[in-house]
């Protein structure tokens, strides 16, 4: 069980570097061919072949600058986060923090669920909920 998290955490590891290396192929070699990717709000992507299409459509864009706080492995499952900085569609800067949680089956990542949140610029109203 320890192992077999550790394995995992070991996996995430290597799959945040080849992002941070923009080497997308060497995260698709660590995905199963079922693999669903669920950008939380935004767009759920299933199977190793929609995923490598769908992350082409970026292959022109600067990868994504980030930091790992946290790398947090139990069982099938790794939560990986931290704070990162890529360019929107008009080539602005943007800040961000991420939580990423995949879930392994055989030594690959069989999903993946991205938790991604914008930081407020200076002069924007926070959008601050109220109970």
């Amino acid at each position: 069980e320890i192992n077999r998290a550790e394995t995992n955490k070991q996996i995430v590891e290597k799959v945040n570097k080849a992002f941070a290396d923009n080497n997308l192929e060497e995260f698709l070699a660590n995905c199963a061919d079922s693999a669903v990717w669920n950008m939380v709000g935004e767009k759920t992507t299933s199977g190793k072949t929609a995923i490598r299409d769908w992350l082409a459509e970026m292959k022109d864009m600067d990868p994504p600058k980030f930091t790992v706080d946290q790398l947090i492995a139990e069982g099938d499952s790794v939560a990986c986060c931290g704070d990162m900085t890529m360019k929107d569609q008009d080539g602005k800067l943007g800040r961000y923090s991420y939580c990423d949680v995949y879930r392994f089956s055989g030594g690959k990542i069989t999903e993946l669920r991205s938790f991604v949140v914008a930081h407020k610029t200076e002069g924007e109203k926070s959008g601050r909920a109220t109970a």
